[in-house]
């Protein structure tokens, strides 16, 4: 069985060495990856050496792209003049059977190639099947391509293209080999099996222990913190302390009221109230005098107030006054 394989990895040069032939076309090293250079129209490369049997298949990364036909060919001759071609025109992948240079489309699967595909492509006798991303996507019986030991690359000189991490082996006769495609879920297994188990890998979880196990133990370490009781407990209490907040009551409360003390407002009156009132006295205040009167008092009727200088004329009636 033969196998090869290129990563690209080196100096930037249009030597691609001794691993390659470019068949048409100048193909470079660029940023350690694989470009079919920028002249236009259609150039190949293959590998020098040849597989060693019709079956086989090859593989490559699509590192870059554009709307330009560009993919892998197997069982072809020196020239790809015969053979299969997998590439990708911006909106397809086909898969062309080559015969005498002529193309014929022998299955297809519709989808753009995007930066980062992987592409493979094989044939096992008259099975042809294509891959992108390791699903396969189409699976073809063809007889007219029967032999051929070259593999390669087939593109449009675009600039806009790159290849990387090429490779290429041959299946089998006995098996056909595909890319698993990927499973996400655990499947049962039937049967028994029995394998014999290397040294376990050391476990850094705690592990449950079988039966019973009896151990010293040293002096215990200092706990800070509280530890749960188990049981009763009995403490004596001392006095308590003094609650000066205010405790919320339950139930209800009765309480005897003393005697109210004097209501100091004054209430409002209702009604009307009717009083006796007593002979008011006669005010003693002396009056100011105004103009002198022109009659002449009697004389036994005019008095003298020794603490004011003015008289008191009284009229001639049964009257007493009384100065206090």
């Amino acid at each position: 069985m033969t196998s090869f394989s290129d990563s690209f990895d080196r100096t930037n040069s249009t030597d691609l060495g001794a691993s390659w032939v470019e068949v048409s076309g100048d193909w470079s090293i660029v940023s350690n990856q694989l470009s079919p250079g920028a002249a236009g129209g259609t150039i190949i490369l293959r590998a020098a050496g040849a597989m060693a049997s019709n079956d086989h298949y090859a593989q490559v990364t699509i590192a870059a792209t554009t709307a330009a036909s560009h993919g892998l060919w197997i069982r072809g001759n020196s020239n790809i003049s015969s053979g299969y071609l997998f590439r990708n025109d911006g909106s397809t992948w086909d898969l062309f059977s080559v015969i005498g240079g002529s193309f014929s489309v022998i299955g297809s699967y519709a989808a753009a190639a995007a930066p980062g595909d992987v592409v493979k492509v094989q044939a096992v006798g008259s099975t042809v099947k294509a891959f992108v991303n390791g699903i396969e996507r189409i699976s073809v019986t063809d007889t007219g391509v029967s032999s051929g030991t070259s593999v390669g690359l087939r593109s449009e000189s675009t600039s806009a293209i790159r290849f990387d991490d090429f490779s290429a082996a041959d299946i089998s006769a006995s098996v056909t080999l595909g890319i698993a495609s990927e499973v996400d879920a655990a499947q049962p297994m039937t049967g028994a099996k029995a394998a014999t188990l290397g040294t376990a890998a050391e476990v850094a979880t705690a592990q449950p222990l079988p039966g019973t196990k009896s151990a010293t133990l040293g002096l215990a370490a200092e706990l800070n913190s509280a530890q749960p009781l188990t049981g009763g407990k009995t403490a004596v209490l001392g006095v308590a302390a003094a609650v000066e907040t205010a405790q919320p009551l339950a139930g209800s409360v009765t309480a005897t009221l003393g005697t109210a003390t004097a209501v100091e407002t004054a209430m409002p009156l209702t009604g009307r109230k009717t009083a006796t009132l007593g002979i008011a006295l006669e005010a003693d205040t002396a009056r100011p005098l105004t103009v002198p009167s022109t009659i002449t008092p009697s004389p036994d009727r005019t008095y003298r107030i020794p603490a004011e200088q003015r008289r008191l004329t009284v009229a001639a009636e049964n009257r007493t006054l009384i100065v206090r």
